[in-house]
Formats: C-alpha cells, sequence, structure tokens
C-alpha cells in the first residue's frame, strides 16, 4: 500500500497556457463533454484543483448566463494565474473555434453550392436534429422532476412555439415563477442540476478542500467597482468606435448590440439561445437565412469550443450577406463581422468571473439561484423541443409543407437518433458518420434516375 502522494508543483503561467492552449482544440462533446475533459485533466491527472473546489466553481458557472464550460476554465485559470490567467483560459477556449469556424464558414458560403459540400450539409442537418431532441431528453429527464416543472416546460414551449414570444421574456417568466414557488412551494422547486457529485479528492491538489483563498480572489469592494468600471469602459469604448465608424443603425454595430443582449440570455445554454439568435438574425435582421441558420449549427457541431460558437458563424454569414465593405471585399467583411460578434458575446462571461469569483470564494458556494434557475431550466426544455421542432420542419419539408417529403432525410435522423440514444455515440461521431452518408447520397443520386 502507498500513502497519498504529495501536492503536485504549482503549474507556471507558461504550463498553464499550454494547457489552455491545447484545451481549445479538443473541446469538442458539448459542455459536458468540456466538462468532463477538465475534470479529468485537472482534477484527476494533473491535480491542478481538488474535486470540491472543482464542482464549486461548477455550481457558481451553472447560474450564469454564458458557456459554462468556457466560464469553467475562466474561472480556474483566474484562480490559479490572477486575471490574466483567467483571460488565457477563458479566450484560448474560445479562439481556436473562431479560427476553424471562420475557415468553415468561409467554404460555406463562398463554395456551398458545390455538390460534395451541399452533400456533407445535407447528412449533417438530419443529424444535427437528432442532437437537439437528445438535448431537449437530455435536460429534460434531469429537471423535469414534477408536474409543476412539466408545466413550465410545456407553458414556454406554447408561448415560443404558438405566440412566438421573445427568448428573453420567457427566461424572465420562467424565473420570476421559480423565485415564487420556491418561497411558496419550495418542495417543487428543490430539484438540483448539477454535473457530478462531490466527493473527497483521491490526493492533495495544488488548489485543495482546504487551500486559502488566494489574495487577487479576496473579495472587495474596492476592486469590485474597479472591475466593473473597466468591463463597462471596454464595452462603451468598443460600442462607441463602432457607432462613430459605422453609425448605430450600421450591421456591425447592430450586430454588437444585438449579440451583447444574447448573451446575457444564455441560460441553459446554446440551444436555449438559439431561439433568440434566429428571431433576430433570420426574422428580424435578415442577416441570413433559415437554411444557412440550420447549416451554421451543422458545422457549430463539427467544430471545438462552445457550441454557441454558433454566433460566428451567425455574424461571419451576415457580413458577407450585406457586403459590408463592397462585393470585391466578403471575405473581410465576413472575418469582421465574426469577430464584432465573438467579442461582444464573450465579454460578458469574463465579466461575471472576475466580478463575481471573489464573492462566490469568500461564501463557499451558499448560493439561493436554486428555485429561479429551477424554473428557467425547466422553460429552456419547452423552447429546446421548439427548436427540434423548427429544424425538423425545414429539414424534411425544404420546400413547406406543400412539398416534397425527404425521406433520405428521415432515415438519417433517425439514425442519427438511434446511434444517440440508444448506443450512446458521442455527438463528433455521428455528425462525421451522417455528413458522409449525406456526401454518399448526394454522389449516387445521378445514377438512380
Amino acid at each position: 500500500m502507498t500513502t497519498n502522494p504529495a501536492a503536485p508543483q504549482a503549474p507556471t503561467f507558461w504550463e498553464a497556457f499550454a494547457y489552455w492552449l491545447k484545451l481549445g482544440f479538443v473541446s469538442f462533446g458539448g459542455p459536458a463533454g468540456q466538462i468532463a475533459i477538465m475534470h479529468e485533466d485537472l482534477v484527476e491527472r494533473r491535480r491542478w484543483i481538488s474535486e470540491q473546489r472543482y464542482l464549486h466553481a461548477l455550481n457558481y458557472c451553472m447560474v450564469l448566463p454564458g458557456p459554462e464550460a468556457q466560464q469553467l476554465a475562466s474561472y480556474i485559470g483566474w484562480l490559479m494565474h490572477r486575471t490574466w490567467g483567467g483571460i488565457v483560459a477563458g479566450g484560448l477556449f474560445v479562439l481556436p473555434s473562431l479560427f476553424i469556424l471562420t475557415g468553415l464558414s468561409w467554404i460555406y458560403m463562398a463554395y456551398g453550392d458545390v455538390a460534395a459540400v451541399a452533400g456533407v450539409l445535407y447528412g449533417i442537418k438530419p443529424a444535427v436534429t437528432a442532437i437537439v431532441v437528445s438535448a431537449a431528453y437530455r435536460i429534460g429527464s434531469r429537471a423535469l422532476k414534477n408536474g409543476v416543472l412539466w408545466s413550465i416546460a410545456v407553458a414556454a414551449f406554447i408561448a415560443i412555439f404558438a405566440f412566438n414570444l421573445p427568448f428573453p421574456l420567457i427566461v424572465l417568466a420562467a424565473g420570476v415563477t421559480g423565485y415564487l414557488g420556491g418561497r411558496f412551494a419550495p418542495g417543487k422547486f428543490s430539484v438540483g442540476g448539477g454535473h457530478g457529485k462531490g466527493g473527497k479528492s483521491a490526493a492533495p491538489a495544488v488548489i485543495d478542500d482546504n487551500t486559502p483563498t488566494p489574495p487577487h480572489a479576496v473579495f472587495t469592494w474596492p476592486r469590485f467597482w474597479k472591475i466593473l468600471l473597466a468591463f463597462l469602459g471596454l464595452w462603451l469604448a468598443a460600442m462607441g468606435a463602432l457607432t462613430l465608424l459605422f453609425g448605430w443603425d450600421a450591421v456591425l454595430t447592430q450586430m454588437a448590440w444585438f449579440f451583447t443582449k444574447a448573451a446575457l440570455m444564455t441560460f441553459g445554454g446554446a440551444y436555449a439561445v438559439l431561439p433568440y439568435v434566429y428571431q433576430g438574425a433570420v426574422e428580424h435582421f435578415q442577416w441570413l437565412s433559415a437554411t444557412q441558420m440550420i447549416d451554421g449549427l451543422a458545422l457549430g457541431e463539427t467544430t471545438p469550443g462552445p457550441l454557441i460558437m454558433v454566433v460566428s458563424f451567425v455574424g461571419f454569414a451576415g457580413g458577407w450577406t450585406k457586403a459590408l465593405f463592397g462585393s470585391d471585399s466578403l471575405l473581410l467583411a465576413g472575418v469582421v463581422a465574426a469577430t464584432v460578434v465573438t467579442f461582444f458575446t464573450f465579454l460578458p462571461s469574463f465579466l461575471f468571473i472576475f466580478l463575481g469569483g471573489p464573492f462566490i470564494e469568500s461564501t463557499h458556494g451558499n448560493l439561493k439561484f436554486t428555485a429561479p434557475l429551477t424554473g428557467i431550466t425547466a422553460a429552456v426544455v419547452g423552447v429546446i423541443v421548439n427548436l427540434a421542432v423548427f429544424f425538423a420542419y425545414h429539414v424534411l419539408w425544404p420546400k413547406g409543407l406543400g412539398g416534397p417529403f425527404e425521406w433520405a432525410s428521415a432515415l438519417i435522423g433517425v439514425a442519427a437518433a438511434l446511434a444517440l440514444f440508444r448506443f450512446k455515440a458521442g455527438v463528433i461521431p455521428v455528425v462525421l458518420a451522417c455528413g458522409l452518408a449525406g456526401l454518399a447520397l448526394t454522389l449516387v443520386r445521378p445514377f438512380l434516375h
């Protein structure tokens, strides 16, 4: 028998930098997969942070709007190496995905009509529909534990499907319902929503259960106001620059404003906020079409990083479609728009970590957000089901209900659903297999007629 080893040597800033960079390129599998990857690396293998401290940070990130896995990386990076550690960890979680997705967006916008590209997308679209259904089932099975929460989910579905109510209004109503329910019927709203169970770490970690909070993570009001003013100043400077250069009604300025609001609405993950993005980007601003939106989500599923990175595709497609800098500079327009959208989408995520992290470290996770969060999570299930219905309609009846039914898409979708539900296959293998099936179908179709 061997005794527990001593705590490992604390990583240097550049050792951590190398890890966060690698993570940015391998963070597939959505938030649950990304959180599992970090747990295996940081808690079990490298022992940079203990199990309890890891889950403590995760519980905070789960109640925030924004991509929880990216915020968790920012939190741990900040805890280890101060502000720059948080910026590097959170930034490198996103940047590889931005570069890859920008390249894919260019191929799509420039060559999307090429038979091979169209064939791959034809196969991926029904797979994405199955993935969205899987997400609704996964969240619903965990969150809808009683009739009251089921009622909230159904009400949210009806509100967005039948009445087309804005997503922020649905989130607000669900949060208020959860708050009131937590006060008057706490038993119905006591359902938690964690990714795993806490436990004692197998061996000491660099940031262990009893490691004192480092000085930079101690909550003080002067530091709170300094961080808040710095972020507000950064946001105002960027927004002001766009307004001065292009005007308030310009596409880039409106993208910045719209995705700032979207970033504050991403309770429940990317699937939950996509209907809001669809309402704004497709229906209101018409930056891209409904078909392009589905294709963008398909591309987003195949790249590392948070799924909310699909907003970068929305920005790229909008900049390209609106030819912001003239018809000869479509690529430049797409890259600039994608960068603007990404900046304004993720800026609030860093604010929440740097502003709230010290408070969370000082209170040891005694949060009172469970009941409103439970209500919001229930509503999110209804919203995601609506998203699945929307995708299924556009994939199976691409020319409307009066047009032909796409039997091949339906079969690929059923196969994807079987792989996800019955065989617990990963998202990436399913997407790749369905893309290859779509490509093969496109290549043999001419010989079938």
